[in-house]
């Protein structure tokens, strides 16, 4: 088996060496068997191309507003028992800053899911 692998191995041409100076100006070129489906696969991404280009971009926006959302709230009661129990407030009175927070940051991560299923729907 061995001569075998070895006779094959002589048996393949040597590509010839590049001088680096030419190698960086030689341009990069696909071998011409290489070809790209840039079809829409989808009636809506075929017929309405403009509306699926605006899902993916809302989508983008509300994970990047997501994620800063995220990022500012603070937590007030770190543990367990926060996590459990939770914190009691009045509805009388008016919400907090971090209750704000909390309620936009609860907003937006709603319209992310919704927006992620309409962009998978749409089929891009």
């Amino acid at each position: 088996m061995l001569p075998v692998l070895l006779a094959a191995a002589s048996a393949a041409p040597v590509p010839e060496k590049v001088p680096a100076a030419q190698a960086s100006i030689a341009p990069f070129t696909l071998p011409p068997n290489v070809t790209f489906d840039t079809t829409p696969h989808s009636w809506l991404a075929q017929h309405w191309p403009w509306l699926t280009h605006t899902l993916a971009g809302g989508f983008v926006v509300l994970g990047v507003l997501l994620v800063f959302f995220l990022a500012i709230q603070t937590t007030k009661q770190e543990g367990l028992s926060g996590t459990l129990g939770g914190r009691v407030e009045s509805s009388t009175r008016r919400l907090g800053l971090d209750a704000q927070i909390a309620r936009v940051t609860q907003t937006v991560a709603v319209l992310f899911v919704f927006f992620a299923l309409l962009v998978s729907l749409s089929g891009i």
